[in-house]
């Protein structure tokens, strides 16, 4: 049974444009979610964090100006109140996530969706 394979995409976004030709290249056809415009809820983001295996600090994007201006590197921060920066301002989300069956992984570089397939 094929698993759906999801790509959190931005498409503004050239790692994100090289991952999803990866997995076109390959046959997939993934569902494409771009997370700017369809906002994900706090329990989207958290479940992505948990398929990642990751800590929530790890998905913020820190070379966004949005990062600076809300002190997102305080190390004070919950992991909750984090999460819930990412539902406000998404642009804050590193991209792209790819998504197969209970995985994911970040495609940073492209080829690293090649773990997941």
């Amino acid at each position: 049974e094929l698993k759906e394979i999801i790509i959190y995409h931005n498409s503004r976004c050239s790692k994100s444009r090289q991952t999803l030709e990866l997995l076109t290249q390959k046959g997939y056809s993934p569902k494409i979610i771009n997370y700017l415009d369809n906002i994900l809820s706090y329990e989207d983001i958290e479940n992505l964090i948990i398929m990642l295996k990751i800590k929530p600090r790890e998905l913020l994007r820190k070379s966004e100006l949005e990062y600076k201006e809300n002190n997102l590197d305080n190390s004070k921060l919950k992991d909750k109140e984090i999460i819930n920066y990412m539902v406000k301002i998404p642009k804050l989300i590193e991209r792209p996530i790819v998504v197969f069956g209970d995985n994911a992984i970040i495609g940073r570089p492209p080829e690293n969706i090649y773990k997941l397939l």
